[in-house]
């Protein structure tokens, strides 16, 4: 068998791929360091929280049914007209698969997908010790803008977010 990052690749989610989705985002949801969330929504509530455009998966093709090892969406920022063209990027990789390249092809795809619809800046909000998630947006153009203390908590725990952007050098100019 191939190493992984030979047999992934990245295509356009479709709503077929809501229950693989959101099974990648249970498992993120279950770890400590990827979300405050604790619940893994409905694919309505999921579909309209995040942009109809740059929406990735990652797909291994030799996997098992449709073959879905990852995830990469965004979500507006705002609903002001003044954002649209700013959205936060969330970026999740079934357990079987990571540090194996699937969140830095996602990411890199989703860079350019984002671009093609207009996005100028994207945003990314990683808890504090996730050095995984951290590594892979600075590894992908994103800076870190600064640390927002407890900004939330998670399991009674106080936690850190850092804020990351990354601004486009083709779209929005």
């Amino acid at each position: 068998m191939s190493p992984l990052r030979t047999r992934v690749t990245t295509r356009a989610m479709g709503e077929a791929d809501g229950a693989e989705v959101l099974a990648i985002y249970a498992e993120g949801i279950a770890g400590p360091n990827a979300t405050f969330e604790t619940s893994v929504p409905e694919w309505d509530a999921w579909d309209q929280a995040h942009l109809a455009t740059a929406r990735l998966v990652a797909v291994d093709r030799d996997a098992p049914g449709r073959g879905i090892v990852g995830w990469a969406a965004c979500s507006p920022v705002s609903e002001r007209c003044a954002y649209a063209g700013v959205a936060e990027v969330s970026v999740y990789v079934a357990g079987r698969a990571r540090g194996q390249g699937v969140g830095g092809a996602l990411l890199a795809a989703l860079v350019t997908a984002s671009e093609s619809s207009g996005v100028w800046t994207l945003q990314a909000g990683v808890l504090s010790e996730n050095v995984a998630s951290l590594a892979l947006h600075e590894r992908h153009g994103f800076r870190r803008v600064g640390v927002r203390e407890r900004l939330g908590q998670r399991d009674g725990r106080w936690r850190d977010v850092v804020l990351l952007e990354r601004r486009s050098a083709v779209a929005g100019l």
